[in-house]
């Protein structure tokens, strides 16, 4: 039956609209905000713009890229073992979220370089609460590269901490345990949780527990 015949008027596609957003809008809650099945606790939707492009493009990092015949390597202009941790590690660790090249090559390897120097441990630990978010920040987003840069980063500072990092170890397991669970992430999350413990000692394994009970201490 045509609404005519039926002497009804048919709806406008204006008043359509409006209903829709309507209900939109009622289906909608303030408590969503804070309901665990609409947040978005590991931040994967996107990946931010860091500054490092641009700080290293303006030379604010001492070190330059070689291109190898074989492969790449850094050439530091200043000796790494001489460059300040703060602000240079601190800038490269937030470099870790890069995917471009070559500001990912330079901050990855940059990271590690200046954690090999032979007096990285004592610098390092002097700005350790700088360097927490920002591999944080690397190894929540649900990107392989970044993830596993942020992860060899958070092994590399643990090798360099030791202890020192278990008071911060807490906040990274939660994003852990859930890697723990894709087959192909499995082995290197726990080499990565393995090396937590041989680098912070024994009471790490309940701080690692709490997260992940399943975990296996290596001792």
């Amino acid at each position: 039956m045509s609404f005519s015949r039926a002497g009804l008027s048919k709806p406008s596609s204006s008043n359509t609209s409006n209903e829709s957003a309507t209900t939109s809008a009622k289906s909608f809650k303030p408590s969503d905000k804070l309901n665990p099945k609409t947040v978005d606790f590991f931040n994967t939707r996107e990946i931010q713009k860091t500054a490092f492009g641009t700080i290293y493009t303006n030379g604010g990092i001492p070190c330059r890229l070689v291109h190898g015949s074989v492969k790449n390597k850094l050439m530091w202009n200043t000796p790494p073992e001489k460059v300040p941790f703060d602000p240079i590690l601190v800038i490269l660790a937030e470099g870790l979220r890069e995917t471009q090249h070559p500001f990912n090559f330079v901050a990855r390897e940059g990271f590690k370089d200046l954690l090999q120097t032979h007096n990285a441990s004592e610098k390092a630990i002097e700005i350790l609460p700088k360097l927490i978010i920002p591999i944080k920040n690397a190894i929540v987003l649900d990107n392989d590269e970044i993830f596993e840069s942020g992860l060899n980063a958070l092994v590399q500072l643990s090798d360099a901490v030791g202890s020192c990092l278990n008071a911060h170890i807490k906040i990274y397991l939660s994003i852990l345990c859930r890697r723990l669970t894709q087959r192909k992430y499995k082995d290197q999350v726990t080499d990565a949780l393995n090396k937590f413990e041989q680098n912070g000692g024994k009471e790490v394994v309940p701080i690692i527990k709490t997260k992940i009970p399943t975990y296996n201490s290596v001792t």
